[in-house]
């Protein structure tokens, strides 16, 4: 799944829009995986084709060099299928998933809103491969706007996200916390927007 440039241009009028009305600033982040760890489907490759031989020589008569060339060839092609992002992903434990994908919400964060300390904002995060989404608001919006206020945000994006319209999660999204910054953090006249009205791909 992903998105059309037809759905960049929407998110970026949705967040174009939401902005308009707030001080605050929106930034949307999208990952097709947060998992790039090879080290599991490594082992498991290993693991199998360190058995293979064993089996091999204890149920058939083949050579040694063709039990060694199927070994190999073995190997690869666990190795090629289980470092596929949603095979890699499945092989992890839900709660390992989870936290993986919050530790790059977190690292997106930081980035892309926590260094600049101009304005008021706010991170969308959705991680596709570990269907996790996650809204994230700097310290000045948290002072004001509990985190509650942010699941109506947070329950589009998932619902979206398992109908595979992902552009639709994050617009409405993008309008539940427009709505709740200009609430709590009203335009004025010194408003000024210093991020970029798009989404990131990672």
């Amino acid at each position: 799944m992903s998105i059309s440039s037809e759905d960049h241009v929407r998110i970026a009028s949705a967040i174009r829009s939401a902005e308009a009305k707030t001080s605050g600033e929106i930034v949307c982040v999208l990952a097709q995986t947060s998992s790039h760890t090879t080290a599991l489907p490594v082992l498991i490759a290993a693991v199998v084709a360190l058995a293979l031989p064993w089996l091999l020589m204890t149920f058939t008569a083949m050579t040694v060099h063709r039990i060694l060339s199927l070994q190999v060839i073995v190997f690869l092609v666990l190795l090629m299928l289980l470092c596929l992002p949603r095979v890699r992903v499945a092989l992890m434990p839900r709660k390992a998933r989870r936290a993986i994908a919050h530790r790059v919400a977190m690292e997106q964060f930081t980035s892309r809103i926590a260094r600049n300390k101009d304005s008021p904002g706010i991170l969308i995060f959705v991680s596709l491969a570990e269907r996790y989404a996650r809204i994230i608001v700097d310290d000045h919006i948290a002072a004001h706007v509990p985190q509650s206020e942010w699941q109506a945000a947070v329950d589009a994006l998932v619902a979206h996200m398992r109908d595979g319209r992902i552009a639709d999660g994050f617009i409405t999204a993008i309008n539940v916390c427009g709505n709740r910054l200009a609430q709590h953090f009203p335009r004025t006249a010194k408003s000024s927007d210093v991020r970029p009205d798009r989404i990131y791909l990672i």
